[in-house]
């Protein structure tokens, strides 16, 4: 049962968390036995028309389920844009969309109503009135946004797939953090009537789906297009810039695509670009915004994009829904109510050179993806954030995604995202952009990838297993280079190379010692303690890792597990000076 999976999960999330872990554990706990996971905002049933008679072959998605975001009108019921107050001002829906229809007479049953973030208006998965959805992938961090639900409903496996909307990523990063596919298609190519605006010249109708094979069935119907025979992509374009962006090294996080496109086309496909740089040349009114926003501080390309983005969408957002936010003047999320505060004083005076540059981008991008070429990139730049992420860092975390989400926003281009295996028990993902328009082309080639994605990753993990009683030269090396860069306070690069040991290695208890020690550098506490206990598991007498979780344990306020950790150190190492004066220093706390 999908319960008991997120229980069994949970337990073992519990190891090296403290205080503040286990708080948010037993929230996880408490949601996660309710049976959607909080996915669910209300449930009906709509049924597809009647099968044909034999021997006329059956509708394409009969027998499968969906649900949908709570953005799309249904007849009868309150279209509820994730916020109380809306559904309370607002009368039942006269007619259901004509997405949801697409996908009835195509056979499938609607059982529902997805939760999503207040007013589409965030890609963090929280929500202040109905609770943040349980992600049954990784129950300790955020499922992503603002279509919430409808990615926990797929992951969960209630349905077996699901329809949100995508603005500035609200398909794709819940994808990534649930860890299932997510497709945006092409700006245009599949109606929005019967949906809430939120902002018009970047919304989109997308869906999500566990199985390629569905993605594309679905993605097919919602296009509404005549079926085109398959084409073989003749360029795999590498956005290298994009991947140096996460703290996930990139043999890890990309690689299994890399040799899947080898075993399927050849290495002559590959091509690697700088995006950014790619980007800077070809969009030359960037350079005007730098001067009417930088104030002296210069902007890379791609977070100017996501700028020109964001200024178009508050501009839109306002445009659809000043009049009820300043009539009604709901209670929202402070996150978000500083969003909408931005959105109504937002004026147009920067609007026509902000188009002017969306324009650019749109002829650039789809230029560089001309000829059957394909964008390989990644989803979002690091691992979903925790539950208990201050909101500061979920700032952060948000503007760097977006840096990354804004390029197939601002060039109306498709986009599927993939799971591609874990880091650290958390989900991790990949994209592959496609021009406007090729959507067919981008699902088509989805599907033939997958599967061998699939396979290679599993050959990872088999790999792993197999060379994890050897202490290979390769390990030793990549630790040394992490060393090095330690020393050069480089912590991020020395995550990177730890890692690299650790996954040619995953039996030495120094390469998840030294791992930590680089995550307590960069105040990531919870990555550190579950690296100790991984290097306890392999030498329960390990003095550092002790030392090393302790700290950890009391940053986050575990003061009785630090005190423990201490202890056990000072039990191993009776002369050792760190853990005497920290239980000396816990005494006072406990």
């Amino acid at each position: 049962m999908p319960g008991e999976k997120i229980l069994v999960r949970s337990f073992g999330v519990l190891i090296g968390l403290g205080i503040a872990g286990f708080f948010i554990l037993r929230r996880t706990l408490r949601l996660g036995g309710r049976k959607d996971n909080g996915a669910f905002i209300e449930y009906f049933e709509l049924l597809p028309p009647p099968p044909p008679a034999p021997p006329s072959a059956p509708h394409p998605l009969s027998g499968l389920t969906f649900a949908i975001k709570d953005i799309f009108d249904v007849e009868g019921y309150v279209t509820g844009f994730g916020n109380p107050e809306w559904a309370s001002t607002h009368e039942p829906a006269t007619r259901t969309a004509p997405v949801v229809k697409f996908l009835l007479d195509a056979g499938a049953t609607c059982v529902g109503k997805l939760h999503m973030d207040e007013l589409a208006y965030s890609i963090i998965g929280d929500n202040k009135h109905y609770g943040t959805p349980v992600n049954p992938v990784a129950p300790n961090c955020m499922p992503g946004g603002s279509s919430s639900g409808s990615a926990v409903a797929v992951a969960a496996d209630f349905v077996d797939f699901s329809l949100g909307t995508d603005t500035a990523g609200s398909v794709r990063v819940p994808a990534a953090c649930c860890g299932v596919l997510g497709f945006r298609p092409s700006h245009g190519a599949v109606t929005v009537v019967g949906v809430i605006p939120m902002a018009q010249s970047f919304d989109t109708v997308g869906c999500f789906a566990r199985d390629a094979t569905i993605l594309r069935e679905v993605g097919h119907i919602l296009l509404q297009l005549p079926y085109t025979d398959v084409r073989q992509p003749r360029r795999f374009i590498i956005a290298e810039d994009c991947f140096e962006l996460s703290v996930i090294p990139t043999e890890q996080s990309v690689g299994a695509v890399i040799r899947s496109i080898e075993n399927l086309l050849g290495r002559q496909v590959l091509q690697h670009i700088n995006l950014g740089d790619y980007v800077e040349r070809t969009v030359p009114s960037l350079k005007d915004l730098q001067k009417e926003i930088s104030g002296g501080s210069d902007l890379g390309a791609l977070s100017l994009l996501r700028f020109t983005m964001q200024i178009l969408q508050r501009w839109e957002f306002k445009v659809n829904h000043e009049d009820w936010l300043t009539t009604v003047q709901p209670k929202l999320a402070p996150a978000l109510a500083a969003r909408t505060k931005a959105a109504l004083e937002t004026n147009s005076h920067l609007v026509p050179l902000l188009q002017r540059i969306k324009d650019e981008a749109r002829y650039a991008i789809n230029d560089l993806l001309k000829s059957d070429a394909l964008l390989l990139m990644p989803t979002i730049p690091d691992l979903p954030p925790k539950l208990d992420t201050k909101a500061e860092k979920l700032e952060v975390f948000r503007n760097r995604t977006l840096d990354l989400i804004c390029v197939s926003g601002m060039s109306g281009c498709c986009q599927v995202t993939m799971p591609v295996g874990e880091h650290n028990n958390v989900p991790m993902a990949v994209s592959l952009l496609a021009r406007q328009g090729s959507d067919r082309f981008l699902l088509d080639t989805v599907l033939a990838l997958y599967s061998s994605i699939q396979e290679e990753d599993q050959d990872d993990v088999d790999q792993h297993s197999t060379l994890s009683n050897g202490n290979s030269d390769a390990a030793e090396l990549a630790k040394e280079k992490g060393n090095s860069a330690f020393k050069e306070k480089d912590f991020k690069k020395a995550i990177v190379y730890y890692s690299d040991a650790i996954r040619i290695n995953r039996n030495n208890a120094t390469y998840y010692n030294n791992r930590a020690m680089a995550y307590l550098q960069l105040a990531l506490f919870a990555e550190a303690a579950t690296d100790c206990t991984k290097a306890l598991n392999i030498d329960k007498k390990s003095v550092k890792a002790y030392l090393r979780r302790g700290t950890a344990r009391e940053f986050v306020g575990n003061y009785k597990g630090a005190n423990e950790d201490f202890s056990q150190a000072l039990i191993l190492e009776p002369t050792n000076k760190t853990a005497s004066e920290a239980l000396k220093r816990l005494k006072k706390l406990i």
